[in-house]
């Protein structure tokens, strides 16, 4: 008589099911294989994919999570794609370990210079120096796309916090949003290097030793006023490093890019990717939001919702739940600017809600003459009457926090100091107001309450 064994037992007591998974694996190996050709996208391999489950019936899985297990093959077989040296494939990021010094031209006093560095299978390097190593500034370097005319499928970096939240050992990276944000923008797979593992990106490794000695080393004695100044020498330095002929070779880095790799790269987007940050607004009344003292307008049905704005240097982008709804040039100047589509306004321009300019004028009426006077005014200072609604609620609502009386007297005093009184003014003013007295803090010039300006 035989006695079973543990895992037979198992087996007896627990019969293993063959269910088939109704999603579809997809070839992950074959894909990898497929990313790395000139205009081929993870999108376009996930379509390809999709309309292929169609045809033998099988569920596909959603573009996000066949990115989420896409990546995650690419990350665990980093090492043998590293070794296949595929052209055109991949590009080595990292920072250069010595720093050049800016002298402040007014102060005399000395920062440091940071180089960033970008490189190919080919050996060809981009450089840029950067004012510090803080997170804008390492994204906005990957720009150098731009360079290159072309991006790749992959993209190797270190696990500096600037990008890299989370790496461990065994489970998911996570990435800093603005840094996935970049990649998703250029549709690159980020594939950080084994912690402490440098041979991970021998690429960069190498030429940022060569670009120490190539670059910086002559740049040691130089005086640069600005990074942009900085940049100018390191742009010549670069094109000599790049077309310098290898030791051991008859060609040089820029003539093996050219040749080997830049056919293969994909088509940039339309525009260079723009480092930007995010806030929350709410719509105004007047169909606006507040950004940095400035305001943007969005379609007036979206009124006291709440909106994610995306802030770059040049763009303000409004997003209602994760769907973009409108952008605008970004304001720059004097606070308290206005940018307002026609097309965002409510018919006959008047406001949901029935706020207009003559129901606020009727508010003021019932405050007293001055006031009335001062909103007449602001309502008419403006080139679109509802980009003053929000400063007339607003010196309106000062009769509730002190009382209307005091409100209409800060507005007598404030309309003998300025043609067209705003907020801060009138605040200003109704502060310094005493119960039964016209004097002291009263007596002083327009200057005082901001009468020299017209915001």
């Amino acid at each position: 008589m035989r006695f079973l064994s543990d895992s037979e037992i198992e087996e007896k007591l627990f019969p293993q099911k063959d269910i088939e998974s109704v999603y579809l694996e997809p070839d992950y190996s074959s894909l990898s294989n497929e990313l790395t050709k000139k205009d081929v996208t993870k999108k376009i391999l996930w379509e390809e994919y999709v309309r292929h489950c169609d045809v033998i019936n099988k569920m596909p899985y959603k573009y996000t999570q066949f990115c989420v297990k896409f990546n995650k093959y690419l990350e665990i077989n980093k090492a043998a794609m590293h070794f296949e040296h595929i052209p055109g494939e991949k590009i080595e990021v990292d920072w250069a370990w010595q720093t050049i010094s800016i002298t402040d031209n007014d102060t005399g006093e000395i920062s440091k210079g940071y180089l960033f560095v970008g490189v190919f299978y080919s050996q060809y390097v981009y450089a840029e120096i950067t004012e510090d190593m803080k997170q804008e500034n390492w994204i906005m370097a990957h720009v150098m796309f731009n360079f290159y005319k072309g991006t790749t499928p992959i993209l190797v970096c270190d696990n500096l916090k600037t990008g890299v939240i989370k790496h461990p050992k065994n489970g998911e990276i996570i990435l800093n949003d603005s840094y996935k944000e970049m990649a998703d923008y250029y549709d690159i797979a980020i594939i950080p290097a084994a912690v402490r593992t440098p041979k991970a990106k021998p690429s960069a490794e190498a030429s940022v030793g060569k670009l120490t000695a190539n670059i910086l080393g002559r740049l040691r004695n130089e005086t640069f006023y600005s990074v942009h100044e900085a940049n100018q020498l390191v742009k010549q330095l670069l094109t000599e490093f790049n077309s310098h002929q290898f030791q051991k070779r008859d060609d040089s880095r820029i003539s093996v890019f050219l040749l080997e790799e830049q056919a293969k790269l994909r088509p940039l987007p339309k525009d260079p990717y723009e480092y930007g940050y995010w806030k929350q607004a709410t719509v105004q009344y007047n169909y606006h939001v507040s950004i940095e003292k400035m305001y943007y307008s969005v379609p007036y049905t979206y009124i006291h919702q709440k909106a994610n704005v995306r802030v770059t240097n040049n763009t303000i982008e409004v997003y209602i739940g994760h769907r973009r709804i409108c952008s605008h040039p970004r304001l720059k100047g004097r606070t308290g600017q206005y940018s307002t589509n026609p097309d965002h306004m409510p018919p006959n321009h008047k406001i949901a809600n029935e706020w207009n300019g003559k129901r606020f004028i009727n508010w003021a009426n019932k405050i007293g003459p001055n006031t009335e006077i001062v909103i007449t005014r602001l309502l008419g200072s403006y080139k679109v009457e509802q980009q003053a609604y929000n400063g007339c609620r607003s010196i309106l609502k000062l009769a509730d926090s002190n009382t209307p009386a005091k409100l209409e007297k800060a507005c007598e005093k404030a309309l003998s100091l300025i043609h067209s009184p705003r907020y801060r003014n009138i605040k200003l003013i109704i502060e310094h107001i005493q119960e039964n007295d016209d004097t002291g803090a009263l007596l002083r010039g327009s200057s005082y309450y901001g009468g020299n300006t017209n915001e």
